[in-house]
């Protein structure tokens, strides 16, 4: 007998249609930092910026090989010349397509030297961005969780070496050491590298210890705590973990600041320590290709706007890069996207 209701048939259903229409509209779940994935590359500007900081960080890492002249070589009878895009040179010299972008006054290829400088910046923007997430999420953690005296001790000191001019600081610390011991090590990148970590992980404290004074009373802690966990599991089990959406967007922020402070400093002419050994890692950098370019500005203004516009480039490309990020991970724009 068919079953009724109000007069009408009802059609049973079948166990295996009910297993089929569960199976359909089940979701795989996943993860935060996969939606926050798929939210980033469906930035344009991001993946266009992800795509040139991929193409810059080759370029500097196999320099040696993608640059087609000896950064250091002068060729006598090749000074002067114009890229070849110019058909004459401001002193009559003509292109030579073995150099693209022309030489210099000394006769060294600009384009060569430009890709050597890659290396010193992309260096500079990368690793100093790490010692100040190291030390920034050190004294943030510490003072977030623990509170007190020692909250209000890091805080201050804190709030000490943030009234320090960045720049100002800069400079004294390159003029005072530059001809000691240290201020040799690695053409003078050492002392540049720990210049720039020193005063520039505040902003990462401040936003760590921000981080944990809002986390460490939610459940997930209090449960650690009553199983038993260490302050140091909580910190870096717990709370670090769930304080990482902030700081990698600072992190991507924070890379064209210190490129655009080493370019600042090698115009300036406090940066890199020119190299006259072709086997150095580091030869030149973007600032001091610009340095070298100003002085010559009327009758070569390519070799200043070549290492201009890759720093330029670079300092974009992280910078769509931070702003992707940004939207990413906003846990208020998930499902608006």
């Amino acid at each position: 007998m068919i079953k009724t209701i109000d007069g009408k048939p009802v059609v049973p259903v079948k166990p295996e249609h009910k297993i089929a229409d569960l199976t359909t509209l089940s979701v795989k779940p996943t993860s935060l930092w996969k939606d926050a994935w798929f939210r980033l590359v469906r930035n344009k500007a991001s993946v266009i910026g992800m795509i040139v900081i991929f193409i810059f960080t080759v370029v500097a890492l196999f320099a040696n090989v993608v640059a087609p002249h000896n950064p250091l070589l002068i060729v006598s009878g090749q000074k002067f010349l114009p890229p070849v895009w110019i058909a004459e040179g401001p002193n009559g010299a003509l292109p030579n397509s073995d150099y693209l972008l022309g030489t210099d006054t000394l006769g060294r290829d600009v384009l060569s030297r430009v890709i050597y400088g890659a290396r010193t910046s992309m260096m500079v923007g990368l690793l100093p961005t790490l010692m100040i997430v190291f030390i920034g999420v050190f004294v943030g953690l510490l003072a977030g969780y623990h509170g007190g005296r020692i909250d209000n001790l890091l805080m201050r000191f804190t709030d000490v070496v943030y009234a320090f001019p960045d720049l100002l600081f800069f400079i004294i610390v390159m003029v005072t050491l530059r001809q000691t011991f240290v201020g040799q090590l690695m053409n003078g990148l050492f002392m540049l590298f720990g210049a720039l970590a020193i005063v520039n992980w505040v902003g990462f404290a401040r936003i760590v210890r921000g981080q944990v004074l809002s986390l460490k009373e939610k459940e997930f802690i209090e449960a650690a705590r009553c199983i038993g966990a260490s302050d140091t599991r909580i910190m870096y089990k717990h709370l670090l973990p769930n304080s990482l959406g902030p700081v990698i967007i600072l992190i991507a922020m924070a890379v064209p600041g210190m490129i655009i402070t080493e370019a600042i400093l090698g115009y300036l002419g406090l940066g890199l320590i020119p190299s006259t050994d072709p086997a150095d890692f580091f030869i030149t950098s973007w600032g001091a290709l610009m340095l070298e370019g100003q002085t010559a500005i009327n009758a070569q203004p390519w070799l200043l706007l070549s290492p201009a516009i890759c720093v330029s480039m670079i300092v974009l490309a992280f910078t769509f890069l931070g702003d992707g990020l940004r939207d990413a991970l906003d846990p208020k724009l998930q499902g608006t996207q």
